[in-house]
């Protein structure tokens, strides 16, 4: 069968249902906190608490997450999860309805949905490469498909729902998101199961989390797969923070000109999701990579320049594209690379270096904007985006990504699942010069920054 015509497994259509109903959920949530927030207090600060909140667990716990996961049935994490979220919001639901809702509550229950949110996300990565056998080009098409419809769920559909359903009463949306994850619970709950990966023994939680990450920072192409993702936020953390000043004093518009114009971004994230796999065939993996960042970065420099809203609005969407593409080809190639005893730690580790660089952007975007001008960190974030690009092409191009991929592909001389059985070497038969099949050193093979597959390449945390 060739790999036009393999098809998806049945159980990935419940998964991508599972996510779907999800991001519709969080999409709603996305835009009724905030709101929720802003009937209990005007302060910038209270509200900033709020939001800041359900990041947090990804800067405390995200290499130890990683590695809980790497220990724990993946399926069994995802669907526990959503039900204790799908709990949790039963309990500012509650306090809602009878007028108890405080700043403080809302802050809580954001941590504890970014700690859920944390598992889930982390499981899930690390049950799709078992569930779709670790090819290459399956988890590029089931990644397009999972990233178009967050990108529509929960950032076209979600929000507006959101917004509406609170009209309804302050408790509504909370219980529609609480909906959404009890049904994505059930829906996961009946996929199929997987091995568990083989029991590390002996071995603390902690130092199992170390492992994890330096199997991100001792490998090259993992490596250059985190950074970019990394740097990228601190680029468009520093635009984000200043974007709705730029819109309002540059481009002269109002609210709703600005909800269009990030819809313009969202479009294009949905273009480059459903492109992604088509140009990592055409161009590599690791060529597509590179494109794809230096599309953000030009994207970003036609922003800052941009006259009018028009062509600010083409710009956002060009580089709603480069984005979209890049979130579907970089995990894809992370998945089919990283053993599965370490997909949870790995996935994790470079997650949490994207969440811990958010917050230097933000505070960038607003310092050059009050020392110099509102167009000032457009160029700068543009200017970091093409530097990383350069900087990382090398790490994850085309030869690097083929050689993780065929490394990948080699028989391991332990079985990362428990139940099969590696078979015992015939020491006299074996040829002294030669070494035993599967066992590789950091001298045998060069490590990149991103995994080693022998297709292309993955995704960065957008």
């Amino acid at each position: 069968m060739t790999e036009e015509t393999r098809k998806l497994p049945t159980g990935f259509g419940r998964l991508w249902t599972a996510q779907t109903v999800s991001s519709l959920g969080d999409g709603v949530s996305h835009a009724a906190l905030p709101l929720l927030a802003l009937t209990l207090t005007r302060d910038p600060m209270a509200l900033a608490v709020v939001t800041a909140a359900g990041t947090l667990p990804w800067l405390l716990f995200g290499v130890v997450g990683g590695a809980l996961v790497d220990r724990w049935d993946r399926r069994r994490t995802m669907w526990v999860a959503d039900a204790a979220r799908a709990a949790l919001l039963a309990i500012p639901a509650a306090a809602a309805a009878l007028d108890m809702l405080s700043i403080s509550l809302l802050a809580a229950v954001a941590f504890l949905l970014g700690l859920g949110g944390l598992f889930f996300d982390t499981a899930a990565t690390a049950y799709l490469p078992d569930l779709l056998s670790r090819d290459p080009r399956l988890l590029e098409r089931a990644n397009s498909r999972l990233r178009g419809a967050q990108t529509a769920m929960s950032g076209f559909a979600g929000p507006p729902a959101g917004s509406a359903l609170l009209t309804l009463g302050r408790a509504v949306p909370l219980l529609a998101d609480a909906v959404s994850f009890a049904l994505s619970a059930l829906l996961v709950r009946s996929l199929p199961a997987t091995p568990r990966p083989a029991p590390q023994a002996r071995e603390s939680l902690l130092r199992q989390a170390r492992a994890g990450a330096a199997h991100v920072f001792r490998n090259r192409l993992l490596l250059g797969l985190a950074l970019r993702p990394a740097v990228g936020n601190i680029a468009f953390l520093a635009v984000e923070t200043v974007l709705a000043l730029f819109a309002h004093e540059r481009l002269g518009l109002d609210p709703l000109g600005f909800g269009l114009l990030l819809t313009a971004e969202a479009a294009g994230g949905l273009l480059g999701a459903a492109i992604a796999s088509s140009l990592g065939r055409r161009l590599g993996t690791g060529t597509a990579l590179t494109c794809t960042a230096a599309v953000e970065g030009l994207a970003i420099l036609g922003l800052a320049a941009a006259p009018d809203p028009y062509t600010a609005g083409l710009a956002l969407a060009v580089c709603g594209a480069g984005m979209g593409a890049t979130m579907v080809l970089a995990p894809s190639l992370r998945q089919a690379i990283v053993p599965a005893h370490l997909i949870g730690r790995v996935t994790s580790t470079s997650r949490m270096l994207a969440m811990c660089a958010a917050p230097f952007g933000a505070l960038l975007g607003g310092w050059l904007a009050t020392t110099y001008d509102v167009r000032t960190p457009l160029y700068i974030a543009a200017g970091l985006l093409l530097t990383m690009t350069a900087l990382t092409s090398t790490m994850t191009s085309n030869h690097q990504i083929e050689a993780a991929l065929r490394t990948a592909t080699t028989p391991p001389s332990e079985p990362d699942h428990p139940g099969t059985k590696s078979p015992a070497p015939e020491r006299p038969q074996q040829d002294p010069a030669r070494k035993p099949a599967g066992h590789t050193t950091t001298t045998d093979i060069e490590m990149p920054s991103r995994p080693r597959p022998s297709r292309e390449d993955s995704m960065p945390t957008g």
